[in-house]
This record gives C-alpha cells, sequence and structure tokens, in this order.
C-alpha cells in the first residue's frame, strides 16, 4: 500500500462513516478517487480492493440498495460504514485492573500475539480506558515464544485456513506429512499442543509442537469452520500424563552436574532397566565406555529429554530405550547435515546494526493512524515525543502521519471537512476528528492476546485474588464481543513458580534493599559457584523465573534461574546500588558487553524464531525462508551444544573457529554412537 493509497483508504474510510444514507459509486469515484482515467471495471476492481481493506481494519463496508433496484446496479446501491457497530465500546478501568491487564498484555512481549496486545493495549488507551498503574515488585511473567510452528499456527487458526507439515508420531516412530484443519492451540504438560481435523484420518487428533519436524505449511487459498463453543483447554484437560520411565545413558566422568542430581546409578553388575523392548529375547547388556558412568534416568516424553541430551554431544550416550535414542541421534544428524551445507550467498543490509523488527508497512501506517485520532482526542495537549514514544515510533515518523491527516477528511474538502490537529509549539491539539473519536473493535488476534493472558495470570496467587482479575475479564470479554469468544482456542502454560519460597525470599530481599547469597549452578559451565548478589528484580518464562541481580563476582548484571539456585539467603549486607535494571519489562535474559563475541548464524525456516529469542541485532532473509542472523553470545563455550540442541534448526557461520568447533562436537556425538554398537557384550 502507497502512501497515497493509504491518505485515499483513509478519506474513504472518513467519508463513509459520515454519510447517513451512504453514497453511490459514482460519488465516491468524483468525490474521494477524483478518478477520471480508470474503466469503469477497472475502478470497480479497485473500489473492491479498498472495500476489503477496510474490513481487515475492522470496518465493515454496508450496501444499501433502494427500494425496487437490484444491488448489482451502481447507480441504484449506496455505501457507508455504521458508527457504532466497528467502534470498541467504552470499557472503564480501574488502577487494579488496569496492573492486571498489562501484565497480561506483557506475557506475549517476545512471543505470537506480541504485536497484537501492544495494539490492543493502545486502543484501550485511546479509548481513555486506560488510568496509571504501577507493576508490583517482582512479579512479571512472560510466555516462552513456542518457535516458528507456533507463529504460523496462531496465523493461520484465526484465518481458518489448514496447514501441511511432517509429524513424528509417537505411536510408531515414524514420520509422516498431516493435513490438519487447526481448531486451538494450548499448553498441557509443560508442551504446546495443536488440536485439529485430521483430514488424511477423517477424525479430531491432537499433535505435540515439539515433533514437528517440518515447517508449518498455510495453505491460504483453502479454509474451514471450527466446531462451535470450541474450547481447547476443555479438549486438552482430558488428556492423561504420559507415564514415568526410565533412560539408560552413559555420561563422562565428573561432567553434566544438572543431569546426575535427576539420576540414579547403575551397579556394574546390573542390568539397565528397559533395555530389552517389550517381547525381545533375553540378551546381554552392553558394558559402558571407559571414562564413563552408567545411569538411569526418569523421563516422560523421548522428545523432550531428547533435545536436552542431544546438546550434551559426546559427553553423554544414551542406551536404552531406543525411543530416546533415535530421538538424539536423529537430532544431531540433522545438525550435521545442516552443518555440511555450502554457506550461502547472502549479507547482512548496509545500514548497521538494527533490532530485529518487521518491516513497517503502509498497512501499519493506518492501522497507527486509526488509533492515533482517538489517543489524541483524550490526550490533549501532550508533547509530541511522548505521543511518539506510546506509538513506539520516531517523532518523524509521527510527524508523517500526521501530515497525512491534516490532508485527511470529507469529500468536499472544505477548511472545517478536514481533520485539525496542531502541534505547533511541540504539543500536540486535535479540535476535529470526525468521527474517528473512537477506536475500532478488537481484532481476533487483539482480544485473543488480552483474555487468554488474563486466563494465564490465575496460576499466580498474588494476581487471582481480590478480584481485579476477574473484574477486567469480564470487562474485556464484553468489549471483545464475538471476537472474545473465539479467544477459546488458545490456552497459555502456567506461570506459577516451582520453588515460591525462593521466589518469596528474593522479592522481600528487592523490597527491603537487602543483599542475597547464593549457591548457583550453571550448566553452561557445568559448575556450582557461590555470589553475593544486589537482587533487582523477577521475572518468569512460563513457569521458570529468573532473578536479575547485580552479581559483585561477575562485576555485572545477571540472570539466574530460580530452580538452578541451590541456596539463597540474605547475607546480613545492604545491597550497594551497583546497577539498576533496565527502564522497561520484560528484561533480556543475556545483557550485552563490550567483550561479546559476535556470531553469524543461520536458521532453517522452522528456526528463525531463534532470532527474536537471542535479540539478533541483524538480519537477513534468505531464500526459502530461511535467515541469516548476528547474535551476540559472552560465553561461546556452550555453542556447540546449542547447535545440537535445536537438531538442524541453526548453525554457526562465523567466526569460523566456532563453526569448526561446532561440527567437530556433532561428529564425535554421533561417533559415540557408532561406537556403542561395536563394545563388547556383557
Amino acid at each position: 500500500m502507497s502512501a497515497s493509497r493509504t491518505e485515499r483508504l483513509l478519506n474513504l474510510l472518513i467519508a463513509l462513516l459520515n454519510t447517513k444514507y451512504g453514497l453511490r459509486r459514482g460519488e465516491l469515484r468524483e468525490k474521494v478517487y477524483h478518478d477520471t482515467e480508470s474503466s469503469d471495471v477497472a475502478f470497480g476492481r479497485m473500489f473492491e480492493r479498498d472495500k476489503g481493506e477496510l474490513l481487515q481494519f475492522g470496518f465493515d463496508v454496508e450496501t444499501v440498495t433502494d427500494t425496487g433496484w437490484g444491488s448489482d446496479d451502481p447507480a441504484t446501491t449506496r455505501y457507508r460504514i455504521g458508527k457504532e457497530s466497528n467502534r470498541l465500546p467504552d470499557v472503564s478501568l480501574t488502577p487494579e485492573e488496569c496492573t492486571v491487564l498489562i501484565l497480561a498484555a506483557q506475557l506475549w512481549e517476545h512471543a505470537a500475539l506480541g504485536s497484537a496486545a501492544v495494539d490492543a493495549v493502545r486502543k484501550l488507551q485511546a479509548a481513555g480506558g486506560l488510568v496509571d498503574a504501577e507493576l508490583p515488585t517482582g512479579v512479571q511473567p512472560r510466555i516462552r515464544p513456542a518457535g516458528q510452528a507456533f507463529e504460523d499456527l496462531v496465523a493461520a487458526m484465526h484465518a481458518q485456513h489448514p496447514v501441511r507439515f511432517s509429524y513424528l508420531a509417537s505411536s510408531t516412530g515414524q514420520e509422516q506429512e498431516r493435513l490438519v484443519e487447526p481448531w486451538g492451540l494450548g499448553s498441557r504438560f509443560g508442551q504446546w499442543y495443536l488440536v485439529g481435523h485430521d483430514r488424511g484420518r477423517g477424525d479430531k487428533r491432537f499433535f505435540r509442537l515439539s515433533r514437528l519436524t517440518s515447517a508449518v505449511t498455510v495453505l491460504e487459498k483453502e479454509s474451514f469452520t471450527p466446531p462451535a463453543g470450541f474450547n481447547v483447554r476443555a479438549e486438552l484437560a482430558g488428556l492423561a500424563e504420559l507415564p514415568v520411565q526410565s533412560a539408560v545413558v552413559d555420561v563422562e566422568h565428573g561432567r553434566l552436574l544438572g543431569l546426575r542430581k535427576r539420576a540414579q546409578a547403575v551397579p556394574d553388575s546390573a542390568r539397565e532397566p528397559g533395555a530389552l523392548e517389550p517381547g525381545a529375547p533375553e540378551r546381554g547388556t552392553r558394558r559402558p565406555a571407559a571414562g564413563t558412568d552408567r545411569l538411569t534416568v526418569p523421563f516422560r516424553d523421548a522428545e523432550t529429554l531428547g533435545e536436552e541430551l542431544a546438546s550434551y554431544g559426546p559427553r553423554v550416550t544414551v542406551i536404552s530405550p531406543p525411543e530416546l535414542a533415535g530421538a538424539v541421534r536423529r537430532r544431531l544428524t540433522a545438525a550435521a547435515a545442516f552443518a555440511a551445507r555450502p554457506v550461502p550467498d547472502a549479507a547482512f543490509p548496509e545500514a548497521g546494526r538494527t533490532g530485529r523488527t518487521r518491516k513497517r508497512t503502509s498497512e501499519d501506517q493506518l492501522k497507527r493512524m486509526l488509533q492515533l485520532v482517538p489517543f489524541l482526542v483524550h490526550n490533549q495537549g501532550l508533547h509530541i515525543s511522548e505521543v511518539a514514544a506510546r506509538f513506539g515510533i520516531t517523532r518523524k515518523a509521527l510527524e508523517d502521519d500526521l501530515r497525512i491527516l491534516i490532508c485527511s477528511g470529507l469529500p468536499e474538502g472544505y477548511p472545517d471537512d478536514l481533520l485539525d490537529i496542531q502541534w505547533d509549539d511541540d504539543h500536540v491539539f486535535i479540535t476535529q476528528a470526525l468521527d474517528l473519536t473512537r477506536p475500532v473493535r478488537f481484532t481476533v488476534d487483539e482480544a485473543c492476546a488480552l483474555l487468554t493472558g488474563l486466563e494465564t495470570l490465575n496460576g499466580l496467587p498474588e494476581i487471582a485474588e481480590g478480584g481485579a482479575l476477574e473484574s477486567v475479564t469480564l470487562k474485556l470479554m464484553a468489549a471483545a464481543g464475538e471476537e472474545g469468544v473465539q479467544a477459546a482456542a488458545l490456552s497459555g502454560p502456567g506461570v506459577a513458580p516451582g520453588n515460591s519460597a525462593t521466589l518469596e525470599t528474593a522479592r522481600t530481599a528487592i523490597g527491603s534493599g537487602a543483599q542475597l547469597h547464593l549457591r548457583y549452578f550453571s550448566p553452561q559451565r557445568d559448575a556450582v559457584s557461590e555470589r553475593d548478589v544486589d537482587p533487582l528484580r523477577l521475572y518468569s518464562l512460563d513457569n521458570t523465573w529468573y532473578l536479575e541481580a547485580y552479581c559483585h563476582s561477575a562485576k555485572g548484571l545477571r540472570n539466574f534461574r530460580l530452580d538452578r539456585i541451590e541456596a539463597l539467603e540474605p547475607n546480613g549486607r545492604p545491597a550497594a546500588a551497583m546497577a539498576k535494571p533496565a527502564d522497561s519489562f520484560p528484561v533480556k535474559l543475556f545483557t550485552p558487553n563490550d567483550d561479546d563475541t559476535v556470531v553469524v548464524v543461520e536458521l532453517a525456516p522452522r528456526g528463525t524464531g531463534l532470532a527474536d529469542d537471542y535479540y539478533a541485532e541483524r538480519t537477513a532473509d534468505l531464500p526459502g525462508g530461511g535467515m541469516l542472523a548476528e547474535i551476540r553470545f559472552g560465553s561461546t563455550d556452550w555453542l556447540p551444544m546449542f547447535v545440537a540442541q535445536h537438531g538442524g534448526m541453526v548453525r554457526i557461520l562465523q567466526p569460523d573457529a566456532l563453526a569448526d568447533a561446532s561440527r567437530e562436537w556433532l561428529a564425535a556425538a554421533l561417533t559415540q554412537y557408532e561406537a556403542s554398537s561395536d563394545r563388547p557384550i556383557d
């Protein structure tokens, strides 16, 4: 959409909003389009495209036909937009409700629906429904991004398009292509599931996203209708948790302390549990390799444990069960194959480092302007820099918006028929809004982002108590209407902390300004260390909580996972106020420093979400849907683990030494499995 088309659509919208009886196509062509050259057929196509654009922004163009005439006669058909049917109802929120709402919206900061949550909050701000609210100390939950497949499935689900993907069936262990109508997405037992109609099998099926082995293809030319009243949370409630199994693994001496904490040693004289498949003939047990310990590890899902064990590379070998060994080998093989491919002929843009953001379009500009006008109506006299900051754009971009707006208005174009906005003294005032004083109703994505976020917050007792969560949910359900009903197709994960005592100790220290002493296990270093830290704040990804603190040992900001803190207590000293947290939530899991290593990676199509997860500074799209990404890493020792874990979704291109190290790591890991089959049998 060009800038001129943006202005034309805005003028068309204002004209259709400000007519009581409707305008004929000829009137619109003359007074809005000023089109005297196109044929009737060409103009008709352009007008229908513009109607479709307005519908995407939430404005349904009504067709009014004169009595006694056919609707296919342009001369007797009039068009208008109802002033009330497309508008967001008034939503009045208390400060407590605003606090809960902001927390719910921020859940999606780095996940699917993140931009939709931001747009929904801006609409409430534009309508004057949000008041200033203070976030509670130590409470900032987030939903962990579930990868590019999740993003694609959410889009297909809301647009009601079927999808195609390759899937590893748990019952057969075979990889098969599936054609599915996506009805809903939800989290259960720490895993994301797709619930939908499998066209190949003619029935409802549940698909675990961790078992998708290809990118998701959205069939945009096809559509489906989901079941009436579908609720994904109710569907997933009937799923039984997988039984606990035992894996037998050989682990390098003195390595993988975290895995050892969950494991038990196997005596040399004992046969490993689960070594034989049911019904298989009795046979001997292969001896552990020299320099390794044989352990049993409890697990429920082979794919989940397989991802972890693959990251350990040659430091661990799976002996049994075969399903788990296959999951590990599949990831290692895919990672090795991806690492061996020719380096793509591509480069980053010359514009220097910029954060990875979706390219802004004219559609974004028009959507923003439709939020901007009602926002200015309810916030007269704000400084132009503050307005730009509220909308996440530069002052120049905002002034470009305002210049288009002041040239837009009713078809006749008289001064009183134009939007009247002034910012000569850097304070923005609007005196003529032309029925754009209220934002358009929530889209499905926006309603889903807020309502699913509110539902997710039910897992936090300090948020669920007091009634604000329930009351704001009811208000938003009423405001969202039909779009709110469709939010039942998405259900978020639990966000309650696993160790509430550790979290409470940290929250108390943050509130009182006390310094803490902690004993911490770092899987990257495979070691336990003791540190004194100044706690700053707490936040989470799903139910994994982090403590952001100034570490006196590292002399900088660090983020500590609460489930890896083995001991935490005040040390009797006050916090030294050596650092402050970043200005906004949520914080990054990684704080950049000048001595970081800049690493260039290639991401496969289904791994492009890793660019956001690891805060890529530059990106470049590749043919076929892949991506180059430039990412900073404070420690590079664990990068081979990173590549192995993601099994063919990422590989290191530069520096060359790190690329070579990751290939050697993968080769050594695969060699372990070849060697295990050659070891003597007891």
